[in-house]
Formats: structure tokens, C-alpha cells, sequence
């Protein structure tokens, strides 16, 4: 079993561990206690060059690799990963902060996109071929703190899947999944340099001298829309290939004739999610008059039920937020839609002591131009507004620049799926409180962001190119 100790203060780069070239570091939170974890190396523009040779000197081999070999490395993966759930689950809500029944939850998902891939390697149809000979299909891969094992899964599996040698940076506030996890990839049988990874205190800069690299064909970032634009300006310049996970706003519509506990039980996995900070997140929710007083009232006993605590104990159900930073903002959104009319059924307020928490909370009657209108809460925040007609609902729903994911609750599967036909969005949930799945394609329209991740083909094709031959006989 491979050591935590030992894979959380190096550089992951060639299959070896190793410092910072400058011998700088990065300290690793918890977010429930504020204490000091771990450090992690902080890498340079130097580390960087070397990642990317690293993954250069691998990848003629990796993508020489037989599918069905790869395919057997990808299962050994999701085999250990099962095999250490538990492992796992506890480290990703000890850095990161979330309740240990989200992170077991993230921790099968994110294998299962091994598993998923394992098969997806052996099937890639004669559709869609290498990159033309001398082209190595070089991968730089940025992931957020929100899901540390399952945000870099659903990229690594399939770039291994597909013949790709990746470089992958986690975010610097939970890095210490993702060096876990390269940790297990190693002893699944992933090659030296097939697999990288990189801390660092300076995103941009080393990010960009990477995708200067003209051997870096490949960028994947999931993140912030914001974040998402500087990245596509950076690629634009070396006309790379981009993959763009960004920002969402989603609605949740319930109508009249919704299954009222089943409305309220998928606002709380919707809602809930990660204690809220997640992209799927709903973000504004729209009840219609006939049910809307209902549903706020067994909206706010359900929250304000909910247990509170540091995400390692068992008993929570909703851990800290992710820093300081992170509850200002939820504060400030919360504070300003008052000011603006909205009511509080319960929370409303930042928690007293240690640990950066912030109450499970329910607004209702809140304004159109309520900030948290247009931004995403990113926390355990459900603004609920009253709708009257479907034409109303939609018209709310599609009021954002972003389109990620919605959600929809209605007993009349018919006009379900006629308000899905309209809701600009690239993933749509009827009457279900969860759409992530490896099978489904992942992904957004709008400032939402550009392709697909998992999914039958689509995942392992954004890592993959078209082949066009012509030959005379």
C-alpha cells in the first residue's frame, strides 16, 4: 500500500518524486480546523519544462501500447481505487472538507471513470485515428479543489485510453489526492512520464510556458469561466486544442403537478451536493405558485435539520466550505439579496469559531437582480422564486450567460420534456436529482464552456484526432 506520508511532499514528474527545483512549497488546510495538514512542493517554470519532458520521452511508447494492454492498466486502476475507497474518501474530506458519506460518493464515481474507460480503450472505432506521425498527443490538465479524485479521473482515464502521456496540476488547495492517486497509478502499471503531476503557487505563468511547449497538443481545464477565457487566449496563440468545463447557474423548476418529496429530495442531493460547491449545483430555484409555499416550508425544515462538522466525522452531513474566501462570498451574496427583499427561512449568517463554515440556508422571495442571480453561490445557499406559467420558468431559466445543467420536476413527462427541448443547457435532469454518470456526456453551452467529457465516444475522442488517408491501389 503506498505511503501518503511520502507521496504528499513531491513532485510527481517521470515516475519519480522530487522537490521543487527552487525548494519552495505550498501548505495544505483543513478547512474545518484552519490547521496546517501538509506541504506540498511549490514547482517552477523550471519543474514545469521537466514535466513536459517527462510526458515527451513517454508518450511514443504509451501510444505504441496495445489498446487491450491499456485497457488492463485503466482496470488495475479502478480495481485499487475501489479496493482503497475508504482511504481515499478520508483524505479527500480531510483536505478538502466535505462530508465522508460526498467524498465515498466521489471516490466510486471517479473510479468508475477507469473502469468505464478500460472498455472505451479496447472499442475506438476506425473513426477516429492517432495524430499524424511525429505529433505526440502531449496533455496539460487542470482540475479544481471541489472534487480532487473525480475531476482528475475524468480526464486522465480517457487521455490514457486514447495513447496520451498527461501533465496534470491540481488545484493547491487539494493536492493531496491527486498525488495519492499518482501513487496507484504507478502500481496499477502506468509507465514513468505517462502520468505527471504538478503543484504550484503560480497557475498562469507555469501553465502558460507549458502550452508555449509545441509538444503540448492537449488542454483540459475545469474551473471558473473567468479562469476558462484567460487559458483559451493563452491556447489560441499555439492553436491548441481545448477542453472547457466552466462555470454554471443552474435552475431547478418545479411545477404543480411535481411529486412535492420527490421535488424536495432531489433539491437536496441538487442543492446539497459537496455542502453546494459544485458546478452542477442549483443554483436558482424556481417553484410555481401552486406549490411554492409547500415546497419552501419542507425546503427549510430539511435544511436547517441538517448536521454541521468537520467533514471527517461520520455524522456530518454538511462539512466547511473550502476557505475564508469562499464564505465571504456566499455571505456577501446572502447579505445582498436581503437588502433586496429576500426572506430567511433559515441560516442566513456565518458561523461563529474555528473552520469555515457556513449554515445550510433558504432565501425565498428573492429578486431578480440579486447578485446570486448571476453569480454561482458555490455553498449551501437555496434561493427559492415563485413562477406562474411554463413560458415564465423558461424564460427565468435561460436569464444567465451560462448554460451547464438544469433541473426540471414534473408529473407530466410530456411537457418535461418539452421545457427540456427550450432550457439552454447542455445537461438536463427530469425529475432526477443527480446527472453526473461516466456514461453520459459531461459538459456545457454558452460561457458553460466547449466539449464533452465521458460519455460513449465523446470522452476519449476530445483527446483523440481525425485521420484522413488517401490512397491509390
Amino acid at each position: 500500500m503506498f505511503d501518503y506520508a511520502t507521496v504528499s511532499h513531491g513532485l510527481y514528474v517521470g515516475g519519480r518524486w522530487q522537490p521543487s527545483s527552487e525548494g519552495r512549497v505550498i501548505e495544505v488546510v483543513d478547512p474545518s480546523t484552519e490547521a496546517v495538514i501538509a506541504v506540498v512542493p511549490d514547482a517552477t517554470l523550471a519543474d514545469a519544462a521537466a514535466a513536459v519532458n517527462a510526458a515527451s520521452k513517454a508518450a511514443a511508447g504509451w501510444r505504441e501500447t496495445s489498446p487491450r494492454r491499456r485497457s488492463e492498466i485503466l482496470r488495475r486502476c479502478f480495481e485499487l481505487m475501489t479496493e482503497r475507497a475508504e482511504i481515499l474518501a478520508a483524505l479527500i474530506s480531510l483536505e478538502n472538507g466535505k462530508a465522508l458519506r460526498d467524498a465515498r460518493s466521489e471516490v466510486a464515481y471517479a473510479a468508475e471513470f477507469f473502469r468505464w474507460n478500460a472498455e472505451e480503450a479496447v472499442r475506438i472505432s476506425g473513426e477516429f485515428g492517432l495524430a499524424p506521425s511525429g505529433a505526440n498527443r502531449n496533455c496539460v490538465l487542470i482540475t479544481p479543489w471541489n472534487f480532487p479524485a473525480a475531476m482528475a479521473t475524468r480526464k486522465i482515464a480517457p487521455a490514457l485510453a486514447a495513447g496520451c502521456t498527461v501533465i496534470l496540476k491540481p488545484a493547491s488547495e487539494t493536492p493531496l489526492t491527486a498525488y495519492a492517486l499518482a501513487a496507484l497509478y504507478e502500481e496499477a502499471g502506468v509507465p514513468p512520464g505517462v502520468v505527471n503531476v504538478l503543484t504550484t503557487s503560480t497557475p498562469g505563468p507555469v501553465t502558460a510556458a507549458m502550452l508555449a511547449d509545441p509538444r503540448v497538443r492537449k488542454l483540459s481545464f475545469t474551473g471558473s469561466t473567468g479562469v476558462g477565457r484567460v487559458l483559451l487566449a493563452e491556447a489560441a496563440k499555439h492553436v491548441i486544442s481545448c477542453s472547457m468545463e466552466l462555470g454554471g447557474n443552474a435552475p431547478f423548476i418545479v411545477f404543480d403537478d411535481a411529486d412535492l418529496e420527490a421535488a424536495l429530495d432531489g433539491a437536496m442531493v441538487a442543492k446539497m451536493r459537496n455542502a453546494g460547491e459544485a458546478c452542477t449545483a442549483a443554483n436558482r430555484l424556481y417553484v410555481q405558485a401552486g406549490i411554492h409555499d409547500a415546497f419552501a416550508d419542507g425546503l427549510r425544515k430539511r435544511m436547517a435539520a441538517l448536521n454541521v462538522g468537520a467533514g471527517t466525522h461520520t455524522e456530518t452531513e454538511c462539512g466547511p466550505m473550502i476557505t475564508s474566501k469562499a464564505v465571504n462570498k456566499i455571505d456577501r451574496l446572502v447579505q445582498d439579496a436581503v437588502v433586496r427583499g429576500a426572506k430567511v427561512l433559515c441560516g442566513g449568517a456565518i458561523a461563529e469559531g474555528k473552520g469555515y463554515f457556513y449554515p445550510p440556508t433558504v432565501l425565498r422571495d428573492v429578486s431578480a437582480d440579486a447578485a446570486m442571480m448571476h453569480e454561482e453561490i458555490f455553498g449551501p445557499v437555496a434561493p427559492i422564486m415563485r413562477f406562474d406559467s411554463e413560458a415564465d420558468a423558461i424564460a427565468r431559466a435561460n436569464d444567465t450567460e451560462y448554460g451547464l445543467a438544469a433541473y426540471i420536476y414534473t408529473r407530466d413527462l410530456a411537457k418535461g420534456m418539452r421545457v427540456a427541448s427550450k432550457i439552454e443547457s447542455g445537461m438536463i435532469a427530469l425529475n432526477h436529482g443527480l446527472m453526473s454518470d461516466p456514461a453520459a456526456p459531461f459538459g456545457g453551452v454558452k460561457q458553460s464552456g466547449l466539449g464533452r467529457e465521458g460519455g460513449q465516444k465523446h470522452g476519449v475522442a476530445e483527446f483523440m484526432e481525425a485521420k484522413y488517408i488517401a490512397v491509390t491501389l
